[in-house]
């Protein structure tokens, strides 16, 4: 796997690359024949969305290829090995697009053969930028097959390279001719999907700032979901956050998209599905960095293999079960239900309205329900139930935030000032809840470790500092309840 970042460029068949001495050491060009298939579903769902699968045969990197957008000029590569069959995709790379082709079979749809000539950066051994001048015959397969001839280049940042090295490259490629492709890839330069439909909204309206927010939201799902099958490093914790923020969307904007009680439903299914293992990865990287603290004579018995090694055992076996959700009929309906919110949503009157008078309007209605939902739980006398209730206060803290936050780029900085108050509000509740659950998490394991005739010293050493973590947040909460709400006066 790697990051592919990369500039190309358009140029004419006669087209001469220029001199490039004095960036680095230049060598080559050196030519070859590369022949590559390409896969996707009849109806081009990879090539819809910017993702290219592909077998390739001759140069340096022959092999299967799943390259998935990530920004502009920047694309996610996942290589596997060649294999013989050119009719069957590796099964590792078929579950990595499943978000996209949804259970559709995958098929050969074109194919590129390219007679590439390459030139390559050097500073001593280490590789800096490529440029690849590309000359290519593309075949889009069919009743009658289409044939299309181009050449471009191709300036790729390798990994001794830095992005200053690759635009003075590009700059030179420009000064001699070219021009910036307006393709994202050769695949696109031969195919042409339908695009993704858009909704009807009216621009500058409360329904094109609330549409556009969760159409992104819906874009950052599916783009952690191959990151996610991977057991990828923070990728459930991203796609959660999506499914959390148009949750919290699709109730904070009910007026302006409406009917998706539904929908809300599914995604607190999703996000409860990717929650199991994501909260046990918090809590190990908790407890690892608590024992790290600790003097070593103070780290007694097997803690760190019962707060380690056996919370990854059960963080792996959450993983598996995350595979099993999002390879099934539920999680492709709701992602249908995503892109049908999208481009077809159920439109209430308040969308028709312009942005800035309904849309601050819904940021205000949605702080009274972090005041609302503290006054509450301040007017309960029995501490348990209070601190229950607090939650309740935590909750719409994030949802403020949210809703705030997908304002920001709309409303300006007073959206800003006031996602970064609820986030303060959110956090320190967050680190009093934490705290809580922590110790809860700690009892049973030293219960495990008591039966099982383990010292339980450390267990106690960690609860102490729990508790102390929880009480300071505690204690410290009606101060910054005060601060926050001032300030919040001020903004809205």
């Amino acid at each position: 796997m790697g990051i592919e970042i990369e500039d190309k460029f358009d140029v004419t068949a006669e087209y001469d690359i220029p001199d490039l001495s004095g960036l680095a050491e230049v060598v080559g060009p050196k030519s070859y024949q590369l022949v590559a298939l390409y896969y996707d579903t009849p109806d081009l769902r990879l090539a819809s969305r910017g993702v290219t699968l592909r077998r390739r045969r001759g140069g340096a990197d022959a092999g299967w290829h799943l390259k998935l957008p990530k920004a502009k000029g920047v694309r996610q590569e996942i290589t596997h090995p060649l294999t013989r069959s050119t009719k069957i995709v590796p099964a590792e790379l078929a579950e990595l697009v499943r978000a996209f082709t949804r259970g559709a079979e995958l098929k050969p749809v074109a194919q590129l053969d390219t007679r590439r000539s390459v030139t390559v950066l050097f500073d001593g051994d280490a590789r800096l930028v490529e440029i690849a001048d590309d000359r290519v015959k593309g075949t889009v397969f069919g009743v009658e097959p289409m044939v299309v001839r181009w050449r471009e280049v191709e300036a790729e940042l390798l990994e001794g390279g830095k992005k200053a090295l690759l635009a003075k490259v590009g700059k030179r490629l420009r000064k001699a001719g070219a021009t910036p492709s307006a393709s994202s890839s050769k695949l696109a330069k031969l195919l042409e999907p339908a695009p993704l439909p858009k909704a009807p909204t009216d621009p500058g309206s409360a329904g094109e700032i609330v549409v556009a927010y969760l159409a992104g939201q819906v874009a950052a799902l599916l783009s952690q979901d191959p990151r996610v099958r991977r057991a990828e490093n923070d990728a459930v914790h991203q796609m959660r956050v999506a499914a959390r923020r148009m949750r919290s969307a699709l109730k904070a904007f009910k007026t302006v998209v409406t009917g998706t009680d539904r929908l809300q439903d599914e995604l607190r299914w999703l996000g409860a599905v990717l929650g199991e293992a994501r909260d046990l990865e918090v809590i190990r990287a908790r407890f690892g960095r608590a024992l790290d603290g600790l003097a070593p004579e103070l780290v007694t018995g097997p803690i760190r293999t019962r707060l380690g090694a056996d919370l990854l055992g059960r963080e792996q076996e959450a993983y598996e079960r995350i595979k099993d959700a999002l390879s099934g009929e539920r999680y492709y309906t709701l992602l249908d239900t995503l892109d049908a919110l999208v481009s077809a949503p159920n439109l209430g009157k308040a969308a028709a309205k312009p942005a800035q008078e309904r849309l601050s309007a819904i940021a205000a209605a949605n702080w009274d329900r972090v005041t609302k939902a503290y006054d509450t739980a301040q007017a309960i006398e029995d501490p348990e139930r209070r601190e229950i209730a607090m939650h309740d206060v935590r909750k719409a803290a994030k949802r403020a935030r949210y809703t705030a936050e997908a304002l920001q780029p709309t409303l300006g900085g007073s959206m800003a000032r006031l996602a970064e108050l609820a986030e303060g509000i959110q956090e320190i509740l967050g680190t009093h809840q934490d705290g809580v659950v922590a110790q809860e998490t700690l009892a049973k394991e030293a219960e495990k470790a008591r039966q099982a005739g383990e010292d339980t010293f450390t267990y106690g050493l960690l609860v102490g500092i729990e508790r102390g973590t929880a009480d300071r947040a505690h204690a410290e909460f009606p101060e910054v309840w005060a601060e926050t709400v001032e300030a919040v006066n001020k903004v809205l």
